[in-house]
């Protein structure tokens, strides 16, 4: 079993079937808390430092929750003009005095790769928060965790999943991390829908090739009644040299009721990494969806924080030992319950 103790989170490459599976078991025993059904304190008077030099809502809001619900603290650092990186300090330096004030990081940053570098000198465990165009990891790890969970409820497990990627496959790092880790199973059918120029790095087509299964290379939604998933991404405009590029691609790959019916079959599951693009030009995935059944985007977002709780608890030691510091809910909370209307 992999021992995740003290160890950087910082590529999917880290992860096989099995430390995917124990991250999941972790997961799932986060549930209590993260419902408000009951509260811990196993982490009291620990600290996360969450460093967001890159535009963040629900990945640094969903780690500093987390890391709150297990009873720890979090000093935030948003924006890289309001760090010292902004004055040339070079990201060794950064993660040496940081790392000195914290017991774990969470950090992205707009760089390929530097979420890796800035861990060569720090003194305590990194978690990639997305790097780049690169990876997202632990966003991997949510959109996994919650395939597992939509498959189990229509009775099925990962292994023989068809899933359907639309949009921005080139500069989408949760397509990347997502497809290497899902490589990890078995029998997945891969469709890939892009326009030619946002289609999938060779080296993540490379991967799953290699793994042995089914790859589909197309820019047409035909052909998708069979998929079990389908994951659809936004454009990412922040990777382009200018608007006018990125705009050339906005809409291209809508997704509303009647175009879900028309191409996929009644328990397909609809995800997106979120922020999905609402915007009329966009309109990525359409308000007429909110209510369908299987749109799951917002039990990902939900899904985020039991990962995000796992692997602060693997990796800071105390998975074992959470419920020895459980204590009774005093405020009300109608955490689970359904949205009232």
């Amino acid at each position: 079993m992999k021992s995740f103790i003290g160890e950087h989170i910082l590529s999917v490459d880290q992860f096989d079937r099995s430390a995917v599976e124990h991250v999941f078991a972790v997961a799932d025993n986060m549930q209590p808390y993260a419902l408000r059904k009951k509260r811990t304190t196993v982490l009291d008077g620990a600290i996360l430092g969450n460093l967001f030099f890159e535009p963040s809502t629900r990945t640094r809001v969903s780690f500093g929750t987390a890391f709150n619900l297990l009873g720890g603290e979090v000093r935030e650092t948003t924006g890289m003009s309001n760090s010292a990186l902004a004055k040339g300090e070079s990201l060794y330096d950064t993660a040496r005095v940081l790392s000195g004030y914290s017991d774990i990081i969470a950090m992205r940053h707009p760089v390929s790769g530097s979420v890796a570098e800035f861990a060569k000198g720090s003194r305590v465990p990194v978690i990639n928060g997305g790097d780049g165009a690169n990876e997202h990891p632990t966003q991997a790890l949510l959109d996994l965790y919650t395939i597992a969970k939509e498959r189990a409820s229509f009775g099925h497990g990962i292994d023989g999943l068809h899933i359907a990627m639309i949009g921005d496959l080139k500069f989408g790092r949760t397509v990347h991390s997502l497809a290497t880790m899902l490589s990890l199973f078995k029998n997945i059918k891969f469709t890939l829908i892009s326009p030619k120029d946002l289609s999938m790095p060779s080296k993540v087509c490379d991967v799953i090739s290699s793994a042995g299964h089914s790859l589909t290379i197309t820019q047409k939604l035909e052909g998708l009644v069979e998929a079990d998933i389908c994951y659809q991404t936004r454009i990412q405009e922040e990777r382009f040299a200018t608007q006018e590029q990125a705009n050339q691609f906005r809409g291209k790959f809508r997704l509303n009721q009647q175009i879900y019916t028309q191409h996929f079959k009644s328990q397909t599951v609809i995800m997106h990494p979120l922020p999905r693009d609402s915007r009329a030009e966009a309109n990525e995935l359409d308000n007429d969806l909110n209510v369908h059944p299987n749109l799951a985007i917002f039990r990902q977002t939900d899904n985020g924080v039991l990962v995000r709780m796992a692997l602060f608890a693997l990796t800071l030691g105390v998975h074992n030992i959470v419920k020895d510091y459980d204590r009774s809910v005093h405020w009300f909370s109608n955490k689970g319950a359904p949205a009232k209307t």
